[in-house]
């Protein structure tokens, strides 16, 4: 027989993965659980087989190197500057709570700072695999909501992207062993300035030469030369900037997901690099899983609690109260809150690291590793239970909008304001200009998320419909000097201008149109101005020649 540990640790990983990821979907529960357990089941803290921890090693970094190129085609800068204002400084916010919380367990466990430090930011970055997975089983992927939870959890990558380049350099001065701040600042300044250097490199000569290699190889027509080389790419460019710059393969990895990203072809590269990146996160997975010792379930059952209750409870307190100092609404603090409730494959990646610079005790990973299976087990159930908070705010809401409907208690107080009738794509452009501008606005929306929304940004918002003598007075027709009908229906919209005008003949109003009949009549029913999209662009573009 030939000595093959590489084929058997392949062979053991991918079968036991198999069977207990199936029986973790039985379950109902995420498939990591069961890949995870198979990693046990073969590691050397259980009977039985065991696999070759080196060859483990090997499987997991390339598995490393594939995750973070997904992570990478899957970044989009355009989406986290959509959300920018709160996914930036709140997932910030949140690491720091987290880190700092970790910190404390550590400290209580009697680690040093550095052991804290590690520990701390491996319980605060959660799992963009088993987000994704939730949000896309509730249909929320699409929504302002789901893009904030995205957001979010792209910052936290990009600033543990920064951590796993920056602890390789830290790790004398956490440990103690710096021999003063020179060497240390110069090892730091070293550092940085090979990681600007391997990004312009990718910046400005990987963002052609890539496009143009993957459009030669596809006009040869072979889809097996086009998944090569997107492969090729990746592995090639996370080893040369690992071999060359002094950069991890994680970070190398990452750029090349991020420069394919902007090319044309980059979806299907995702789709065609899906299989084998997803085969080896599995045995990523099964090699993190080796690591794990269950002993710590039963020796230190306080301070894996204490783990699992940072992740799950500390962690989601800090996302709910942040999000709801940003004046968002309560559905969005929740789906953010129940989204950070567990941890996945960066802590893991951290964890390793830590480890092998010598940071992190064995029991710090152990301790980590137990609570992603335990908050990864849990987090359907903190799914459902912010489903059902959502599910009573709603309901809460939709009462309170059948009172005011019927009866609109609610009057505003302003004078000399806008009235702004839709909070759509353009009444949401047209209240921002407002805000900008210093000017009073009331809105007048019929959406029961838009209008809590509204009001919790601190917009007076009259629920119902416009159309409606009683809304238009409780939106302060008489006062105003202004309404701007955004509504698409032309004959909504005439409706609106016709009682707007009837109740304050003085009123300037501005509609909107989509052909020149509808201008005709929202002019016929009392607007001053009608705006229509194709002559706006056009009055626009012949004032630039």
């Amino acid at each position: 027989m030939h000595h093959t540990p590489l084929i058997a640790m392949i062979a053991a990983g991918f079968a036991s993965a198999l069977l207990l990821g199936m029986l973790a979907s039985r379950l109902r529960l995420s498939p990591i659980v069961g890949y995870l357990a198979a990693g046990v089941l073969v590691g050397p803290y259980t009977p039985g087989f065991v696999g070759d921890a080196e060859v483990a090693a090997e499987l997991a970094e390339i598995g490393v190197i594939l995750l973070m190129f997904g992570v990478g085609l899957h970044f989009s800068y355009r989406d986290l500057i959509a959300v920018r204002k709160i996914a930036l400084p709140g997932a910030l916010v949140q690491i720091l709570v987290a880190t700092l919380l970790g910190m404390g367990l550590a400290w209580w466990l009697g680690w040093s700072p550095a052991a804290g430090l590690v520990f701390g930011l491996a319980l605060s970055v959660a799992s963009t695999v088993v987000l994704l997975r939730a949000l896309t089983e509730r249909q929320l992927l699409d929504t302002r909501s789901g893009h904030i939870a995205i957001g979010w959890l792209i910052v936290e990558d990009i600033a543990m992207v920064f951590a796993l380049v920056l602890l390789p350099i830290l790790a004398g001065a956490l440990s103690g062993d710096t021999g003063g701040p020179g060497p240390l600042i110069l090892s730091l300044g070293l550092t940085l300035a090979k990681l600007v250097a391997f990004g312009v490199l990718m910046i400005v000569v990987g963002r052609r030469l890539i496009p143009w290699l993957l459009a030669r190889v596809v006009r040869t027509g072979s889809s097996e030369l086009f998944t090569l080389s997107i492969l090729a790419a990746g592995i090639s460019i996370a080893y040369g900037a690992s071999a060359l710059f002094g950069v991890s393969f994680a970070l190398g990895a990452f750029f090349a997901g991020m420069i394919l990203k902007e090319s044309e072809l980059s979806h299907r590269a995702a789709a065609d690099t899906l299989p084998l990146r997803d085969a080896f996160a599995v045995l990523f997975f099964v090699s993190v899983g080796m690591l794990f010792d269950p002993a710590v379930l039963v020796e230190q059952p306080l301070a894996v609690l204490a783990t699992a209750l940072i992740i799950i409870v500390g962690k989601s307190i800090a996302a709910f109260a942040i999000v709801k100092a940003f004046r968002k609404p309560t559905d969005t603090a929740v789906l953010i809150s129940a989204s950070l409730a567990q941890i996945g494959e960066f802590s893991f990646i951290l964890v390793t690291l830590g480890l092998s610079l010598g940071l992190l005790p064995p029991a710090g990973r152990d301790l980590v590793l137990a609570g992603a299976v335990i908050s990864i087990i849990l987090n359907p159930l903190v799914f459902l239970f912010g489903d059902r908070a959502r599910a009573r705010r709603a309901a809460a809401l939709a009462r309170e909008v059948e009172a005011e409907r019927e009866h609109q208690p609610y009057r505003t107080t302003a004078s000399d304001h806008v009235i702004v009738v839709g909070y759509g794509r353009v009444g949401r452009l047209v209240v921002e200009r407002m805000k900008e501008t210093g000017r009073v606005c009331v809105v007048i929306e019929d959406s029961l998320e838009r209008v809590e929304e509204l009001r919790t940004s601190g917009f007076d918002a009259v629920l119902g419909n416009a159309t409606r003598a009683a809304v238009l007075a409780a939106a302060g027709i008489g006062r105003a000097k202004n309404l701007i009908v955004t509504v698409p229906n032309s004959l909504e919209a005439g409706e609106i201008i016709a009682r707007g005008r009837n109740a304050n003949p003085s009123l300037r109003i501005v509609g909107r149109a989509q052909s020149d009949r509808e201008i005709q009549h929202l002019q016929e029913r009392g607007a001053d101005r009608v705006i229509m999209g194709e002559r706006e662009i056009a009055r626009l573009m012949s004032l630039e020649v």
